[in-house]
């Protein structure tokens, strides 16, 4: 099986538990490899990182220029129009990543998926159609395209879902991301809802929350 090429940061002792990071649109697996040192975590944590790269393709919101980027953003704006195919495709190829590090000896409830912006979008789908119990959903600037017709895999209806949002997004806006938090709860989840003073982007404040909350779900 060909698996999407990424970044992979091996823990200094025997890795238990996993964090795949999708990147965001016109980035790389590099983006989020270089916040690990920020998030302090203690030096015996068994975690594994793992940041894919998407593939490079058109995208029509930029020309048609060829980009890293999960899936095609026809149109911006809060009801953006995007490529439905191409996004469930990429969450795919992201859970195929899961399955190979279950494959490797880790629990799937220690296998944690995250994903800022464009990456975001492909976790929630990702995760929330995975078929066994994942330890949690990390989405950091993003919307939730798949919302209305997405079927939630039995295991993980209970899954921790974490959303942090910046208050000044003019990229996907803060509304696209409570209508995220929204629709979780319309589906029976009980989302966590985080909000930073900054645009697209990641601040300490809200790296520290990530630490900690990678801390709490792996028990590290």
């Amino acid at each position: 099986m060909t698996y999407l090429s990424a970044v992979i940061v091996e823990p200094e002792v025997k890795a238990t538990a996993a964090v795949i990071w999708l990147h965001g649109l016109g980035s790389n697996g590099h983006d989020f490899e270089a916040i690990l040192p920020e998030l302090q975590l203690p030096a015996d944590s068994p975690v594994r990182f793992i940041f894919p790269h998407s593939p490079s393709i058109p995208v029509t919101i930029n020309g048609g220029m060829v980009m890293p980027a999960w899936y095609d953003i026809l149109e911006m704006g809060a009801g953006r129009k995007l490529n439905i195919d191409q996004l469930v495709a990429s969450a795919e190829q992201v859970t195929q990543l899961v399955d190979r590090e279950i494959d490797s000896g880790i629990a799937s409830e220690r296998v944690i998926l995250a994903g800022f912006s464009q990456g975001g979008a492909v976790a929630y789908h990702a995760a929330l159609t995975y078929p066994q119990t994942l330890g949690g959903l990390l989405v950091l600037s993003t919307y939730f395209p798949t919302a209305d017709d997405i079927v939630v895999a039995e295991a993980n209806k209970n899954l921790c879902v974490d959303v942090m949002h910046g208050s000044y997004d003019p990229v996907v806006l803060p509304a696209m991301g409570k209508a995220a938090v929204d629709s979780l709860q319309q589906l029976g989840f009980q989302p966590t809802w985080r909000e930073y003073p900054m645009e697209h982007q990641v601040c300490y404040e809200q790296i520290k929350d990530i630490a900690n909350w990678f801390k709490q779900q792996l028990n590290i």
